[in-house]
């Protein structure tokens, strides 16, 4: 009878933890955050505190020597000047990605929301702001050496990064072109399918045009010039290939890639130091200005961190039709702490402009020329990626044919 009662009062907390999620489900964002713990308030917290590791990591890059006679008891640090600058952000950094590693082997694997791996990441806040406070400070004990080998593991970790970041938005675009294709959405989706392809063309080519504009200003300007003509014939190929009768996945998809590539090699150029004479926008730039650019990149790697970190269904190689129950996860755990580690290691190089050797200007972010074959090889790759994925399936479609015959 006991062990009957016993069930009995299991069946009945996991019903009430399943009707409980399944009103936040239903509810606001609002909502979600009144009701207490539970995973879709959990990634908003968790991306707060990532924000927050990003702006202490700019802080002890950039004012770090008003604290230098706090520090001089740490002996690792040589009286502080190891504690500062490139070294500090690689510092902030490894803290903040021990914690996020610690809370992705934790969470790896996850699959139900009433588990005791869901109950620790969506809950127990004050044990891991503890936690993220004392791995945070952690390796400022730490001697150089270590910090050096983390710099370069960190660099591994962010090509990571955008790596993934990458996929995920691929995937996005290619989801957004196969539900305006479908049978279900074909003729209410045409009309505007189309008008967003054309928009993202014009968008393309006159933000090529501005670049032609700002950046070249002189003829010796050869390397934007390459980046920017090249930038203009990827642009092209992809969209040729994307109409190609055996593939026909038809403009939107081509136009979408063309404005996150345009956007790539705006951002490389714009890495470029100061003061090449190529960069005449660079001259007429403010104080204000600058500062607004630095802290829309620093939301805008947090936002891409948080985007990327949901998206665990873009690397499902086999796209399996499985029906979701009340109780799934509405995100990987481990996925999502994943990508923040590796978010982690990312805005350190930018905060460093991927070199410990290269001296970096207050409220500046990723400025180098390091940065800037960064960008620029993202670019690349993220065609290269995007032309296979409209290829792979007629090759794969093509060996299966050989090999049966």
């Amino acid at each position: 009878m006991s062990v009957e009662k016993l069930e009995g009062g299991m069946v009945d907390t996991s019903n009430s933890i399943r009707n409980r999620y399944a009103k936040l489900l239903e509810g606001s964002w609002l909502a979600q955050f009144r009701h207490g713990s539970n995973p879709w308030m959990a990634r908003y917290v968790y991306s707060v505190m990532f924000l927050l590791a990003n702006l202490l990591a700019w802080a002890v890059r950039d004012y770090g020597p008003s604290a230098l006679t706090e520090m001089k008891r740490l002996k690792s640090c040589q009286g502080g000047k190891d504690c500062l600058g490139t070294e500090g952000v690689l510092r902030v950094s490894m803290g903040c990605f021990i914690f996020y590693f610690t809370m992705f082997v934790s969470t790896a694997g996850t699959s139900k929301l009433h588990g005791r791996k869901e109950l620790w990441h969506s809950g127990w806040w004050s044990a891991k702001l503890f936690l993220m406070f004392a791995l945070i400070v952690l390796p400022f004990f730490l001697p150089t050496e270590m910090i050096l080998i983390y710099g370069d593991i960190a660099h591994f970790g962010a090509g990571v990064f955008l790596l993934i970041q990458l996929i995920s938005i691929i995937s996005f675009i290619t989801w957004l072109n196969d539900c305006c294709l479908s049978e279900k959405y074909a003729e209410r989706c045409h009309i505007h399918s189309m008008l967003l392809a054309t928009a993202a063309y014009i968008v393309c080519i006159f933000g090529i045009i501005l670049m032609y504009i700002w950046y070249t200003p002189q003829p010796s300007c050869l390397l934007n010039i390459f980046f920017i003509t090249w930038t203009l014939v990827l642009l092209q190929l992809m969209t040729s290939v994307s109409l190609h009768p055996k593939i026909n996945a038809g403009f939107l998809t081509p136009g979408f890639m063309g404005l996150y590539v345009v956007f790539l090699c705006w951002s490389a150029i714009r890495s470029e130091p100061p003061d090449d004479k190529c960069l005449r926008k660079s001259e007429t730039s403010r104080d204000w200005l600058t500062i607004i650019s630095f802290v829309v990149a620093v939301l805008a790697i947090v936002i891409a961190t948080f985007s990327t970190g949901i998206d665990s269904k873009c690397f499902q190689f086999k796209k399996e039709e499985k029906k979701e129950e009340e109780d799934d996860v509405p995100y990987g755990f481990g996925f999502f702490h994943l990508v923040f580690a590796t978010g982690a290691m990312y805005f350190a190089m930018l905060l460093i402009g991927w070199n410990y050797h290269h001296p970096m200007k207050k409220w500046t972010i990723d400025v180098g020329w390091t940065s800037t074959w960064v960008r620029i090889v993202n670019e690349w790759l993220a065609v290269c990626v995007y032309l296979w994925m409209l290829v792979a399936p007629i090759v794969w479609k093509n060996g299966q044919v050989d090999i049966s015959t």
